[in-house]
């Protein structure tokens, strides 16, 4: 009689929307089927071949922006996180971020002076800018004289007073990656990220994919610049499909202009993350009104992408050989449209193409030199980047067959190879700037080397790479108040070896006599530097003294 009574547990009831009670087994039955209309397996196919997907093309997932949800697919939970689960309790950062996580390392943050606006809304796109508080602009200000100074430490102390000024964490992320710190130069971009993602808007989304930023307002360069830089950290890192997520959410802030150029990366990016079925539906939904076959990239990695599809074995065999039937047809057209990148590719992959192949012009050294420096500069930036995805012995077997297929059909002298060359040299004439902005980005040495001398010989910074000939500027930066006359003369000479040195540009002209005293001091310097340059090409070392005597040779060491 003294035992406790042991108390009958009821069924937990829950209501619906309609205020009806669900019991556990019936939300069970409802998770079941939610899983399985889930599944991948039983997903719609479209007559094509392709998975369709209901959603918008550059949505972005926020699991997908976390590095460590990938590196635990690959590795495990317990290899990744170790002993950081019980440790996080105790950290004092308690917001939520979905860019990067806050590290305990960092400084505290405070409020910089950098805010959002929505500037409006036209057809369900929401535009918005980044804004420069007065407090901000002047930390700006010391940041561009912190540049200027070409000294990398004054950098170092505007950030430590001002810890998250995002153009000198972009700058000395450079300066650290440039000295080999690649730990240091990732933690900068982070925390440049975590500074601007605290200054969100209300209403800014991330994955909605209808929320854009015009790069020509210089306040919001940085944010473009700062998830390129992340994207590029994270392909080092093995994390290809995180860093996919980070270039589709660059392409939904600006799709139609790309001022990163980004879709020169996105199918490599699609091709390591083995994300086939979103590079064919980028290529199917875009390709009407953006070209992407006229570009290499995308004319070679998308019949690439159907030929991985069609070795799925998991794939019915319908849809795996309609992706053989496209991937045939899309690189015979890729291989005459741009032929100087195929002998390149398999220098790269160390693969000695045939007799044939390496003896026939259509493939030769002649469509390399015959083509624009434009061109040059897309197929050398392709075969720099992605060559180790065609290394598969595999992928050299389906290629070969259809190398042949296409030297028969110059044979024939085929329309379609008279439409390609003449298509040639009417386009590529010359590359727009967000081009050359992603080429200095990426730095592929393949294609920085093809990169025209406009480009190559001014100062290119860091923090704004080839600013947009249009930029909309909201506020500019005082005159300097120091006058380049006051420098030592040697001073101003060591200063006119950097590229960038410009006298005049440095001085006021506020009169005649200023003017004409500038003309002397540039005229003296000038004819200093000409002096130095003679002396230092007219400086003859003097042999070491020398004994006769073969024995003293010894004591020279």
């Amino acid at each position: 009689s003294n035992k406790p009574r042991k108390k009958k547990k009821k069924r937990k009831t829950k209501k619906n929307s309609a205020g009806e009670t669900v019991e556990d087994n019936d939300l069970e039955d409802i998770e079941s089927l939610l899983e399985r209309i889930e599944d991948p397996r039983l997903a719609p196919q479209s007559q094509g071949g392709i998975t369709t997907d209901s959603r918008p093309l550059l949505y972005v997932e926020h699991r997908n922006l976390n590095p460590e949800n990938e590196l635990k697919r690959y590795f495990g939970a317990r290899a990744v996180l170790g002993d950081q689960r019980p440790r996080q309790r105790q950290r004092q950062y308690v917001r939520s971020m979905w860019l990067t996580a806050p590290k305990n390392t960092w400084p505290r943050y405070s409020k910089t002076g950098i805010t959002m606006q929505l500037l409006d809304t036209r057809s369900g796109v929401q535009h918005f800018t980044f804004e420069h508080h007065r407090e901000y602009q002047q930390v700006q200000f010391k940041f561009l004289d912190a540049v200027e100074s070409m000294d990398p430490n004054n950098i170092v102390l505007l950030l430590q007073m001002n810890p998250y000024h995002v153009d000198s964490l972009l700058q000395l992320s450079d300066v650290c990656r440039m000295q080999e710190d690649q730990e240091m130069a990732r933690d900068l971009i982070e925390r440049a990220l975590y500074s601007l993602e605290c200054a969100f808007h209300p209403v800014f989304s991330l994955t909605s994919g209808t929320c854009r930023l015009d790069y020509r307002r210089p306040e919001n360069r940085a944010f473009f610049l700062a998830l390129f830089k992340h994207l590029m950290f994270l392909e080092k890192r093995g994390c290809p499909r995180t860093a996919l997520e980070f270039c589709k959410l660059i392409l939904s802030l600006d799709p139609e202009n790309d001022p990163l150029c980004v879709l020169l990366l996105i199918d490599f990016l699609s091709l390591r993350a083995r994300e086939y079925t979103f590079l064919t539906r980028l290529f199917q939904e875009w390709e009407s009104h953006r070209n992407l076959s006229q570009l290499p990239n995308f004319a070679f990695s998308v019949p690439l992408a159907y030929f991985f599809l069609s070795q799925q074995e998991e794939r019915p065999e319908l849809e795996r050989s309609q992706a053989r039937e496209r991937a045939a047809r899309l690189i015979q057209l890729a291989l005459i449209m741009f032929p100087s990148v195929l002998m390149p590719l398999l220098d790269h992959c160390s693969v000695q193409p045939d007799a044939r192949v390496a003896s026939h012009p259509f493939f030769g050294l002649n469509a390399q030199i015959s083509q624009s420096p434009a061109l040059n500069q897309l197929t050398s930036l392709y075969v720099g980047r992605t060559h180790a995805l065609w290394k598969d012995p595999a992928v050299m077997a389906w290629l070969e067959p259809h190398v042949h297929e296409v030297l028969r059909m110059v044979e024939a002298q085929d329309a379609l190879v008279q439409e390609a060359e003449h298509k040639r040299k009417i386009r590529y004439q010359s590359a727009p700037r967000n081009i050359y902005r992603h080429i200095i980005l990426s730095e592929m040495k393949e294609a920085t080397a093809a990169l025209p001398l406009e480009v190559t010989s001014q100062p290119v910074m860091g923090f704004d790479p080839l600013p947009p000939l249009d930029s909309i500027v909201s506020y500019t930066r005082p005159e300097r108040t120091s006058h380049p006359s006051n420098e030592s003369t040697l001073s101003l000479f060591f200063r006119s070896l950097l590229p960038n040195f410009n006298l005049q540009g440095d001085i006021r002209h506020d009169g005649d006599d200023e003017a004409g005293a500038a003309q002397d001091l540039n005229q003296g310097v000038n004819r200093l530097m000409a002096a130095m340059r003679d002396m230092l090409a007219n400086i003859q070392f003097q042999e070491p003294p020398r004994d006769d005597n073969p024995e003293g040779d010894g004591d020279w060491d």
